[in-house]
């Protein structure tokens, strides 16, 4: 092996060595973190995901420790929306996660998510292992291969740095508050435009396995 790509294997172990990340309670499950727009409509979306066994929202991607909401979405923190998804990988695969995420958003807006502008809102896919980073690229590629969008693919892949849940009050909002969750959904018009991106497949993804 060459000296380049022996320090090219190195910087990238350390690069996930360093990732700062919530380890799973339970022995076997294992964590895949997304931005996709508004973090309250990313965990409706992936806790009906079988073989999801919890959500957390945050925020990652930036350089400003324990981020409030209000830093987040009104300054340059760099940090976006994201939700922690903890899954069991016996049940459910990463590359199916990832699928999800795509068919959760449009995945050719690179100026955020439906009513939500900035780049708190934009999308992105943090991996925490150099299999997920193979996975998620390689899923994105066929994506765009397909055809099936008229735009290219925007949504960075990059490595997962430290993530910091977000207030209390935006955990399970759609749970907490359903009348408000609904109604801001549909005001964002998320639904319309997901049915005008991918038809019959929005918010599936594809097969399991």
């Amino acid at each position: 092996m060459s000296v380049s790509l022996v320090l090219g294997s190195l910087l990238s172990a350390i690069l996930f060595t360093n990732s700062v990340q919530s380890e799973p309670t339970e022995k076997g499950l294992e964590i895949a973190i997304f931005a996709g727009g508004c973090f309250w409509c990313v965990e409706f979306d992936f806790d009906k995901v079988p073989g999801v066994v919890k959500t957390i929202s945050g925020f990652s991607g930036g350089d400003l420790p324990n981020p409030t909401y209000k830093q987040v979405v009104t300054s340059n923190t760099g940090h976006r929306e994201v939700v922690q998804v903890t899954y069991d990988p016996k049940k459910v695969t990463y590359a199916h996660l990832v699928s999800v995420l795509f068919h959760s958003v449009d995945p050719t807006d690179g100026g955020g998510q439906f009513c939500d502008r900035g780049h708190s809102y934009t999308t992105a896919i943090y991996v925490t292992t150099p299999e997920q980073k193979r996975i998620a690229e390689e899923v994105k590629k066929k994506l765009q291969e397909s055809k099936v969008l008229k735009a290219p693919i925007v949504t960075p892949i990059k490595h997962a740095g430290p993530f910091f849940p977000a207030e209390e009050y935006h955990q399970d909002f759609y749970r907490k508050s359903p009348v408000r969750y609904k109604f801001y959904r549909f005001n964002c018009g998320r639904n319309a435009r997901l049915q005008a991106l991918w038809g019959k497949d929005a918010l599936k993804g594809t097969p399991k396995h």
